[in-house]
């Protein structure tokens, strides 16, 4: 899926502006006029990044953040407002907001956060593939190769886990060997830091 600028705002004319402008800039826009619409429209495949207005009528943009981040979604978000305040802003950023701009926005500084946005979605996109993809390798370990792999990241020798499994020597050998490959971890150093990895992503 390509990646789109998705602007947020209650008034029309706003989005017009932004959108025309940026259109004219060759990026793919899509308006929508109150942040609870928007929310309807997210899933995990969008690309791009948003803009939204921080104060609007019903669901304002800092609630708005507050559901992007529940529901982890992490398209990175540009505020743009005309009667924000400096708590705003700090709540905005503080909460992982990319910028907090000023109306009227001036629309070269506006240009260059969504280019810094689409860098940093592309950049989110590849550790979420990377994420994938490590997951997936440690969701084909069958349940006693991951016996196998924590016993030997805790330091265990083959020794100890064969008795402590009941299994012999040679076993665990094939085991650890299948686990290895299966990781794609040549070294301990690598099997350790994959399997660390790993938890730190189940968090």
């Amino acid at each position: 899926m390509s990646q789109s600028v998705f602007i947020v705002d209650d008034d029309p004319a706003v989005r017009d502006s932004i959108s025309l402008w940026l259109s004219c800039h060759d990026y793919d826009t899509r308006c929508f006029a109150d942040a609870k619409h928007f929310l309807g429209q997210v899933t995990q495949t969008l690309e791009g990044c948003i803009i939204a207005d921080i104060r609007m009528p019903g669901m304002g943009g800092l609630e708005l953040q507050a559901h992007l981040n529940k529901i982890n979604c992490q398209l990175p978000l540009i505020f743009i407002t005309g009667h924000g305040t400096v708590p705003m802003a700090v709540e905005a950023i503080k909460n992982g907001a990319l910028d907090y701009l000023r109306k009227p926005v001036d629309e070269m500084q506006l240009l260059q956060k969504v280019k810094e946005g689409f860098i940093t979605d592309s950049i989110n996109n590849q550790k979420r593939q990377r994420s994938l993809q490590h997951q997936s390798r440690f969701k084909s370990l069958t349940k006693r190769e991951l016996e196998v792999l924590e016993l030997v990241v805790a330091g265990a020798s083959n020794k100890v886990i064969a008795s402590g499994l009941g299994i012999s020597h040679r076993t665990v050998e094939v085991h650890r060997a299948k686990v290895m490959l299966k990781l794609g971890a040549k070294t301990l150093p690598q099997l350790v830091k994959s399997y660390l990895t790993m938890l730190e992503s189940s968090y």
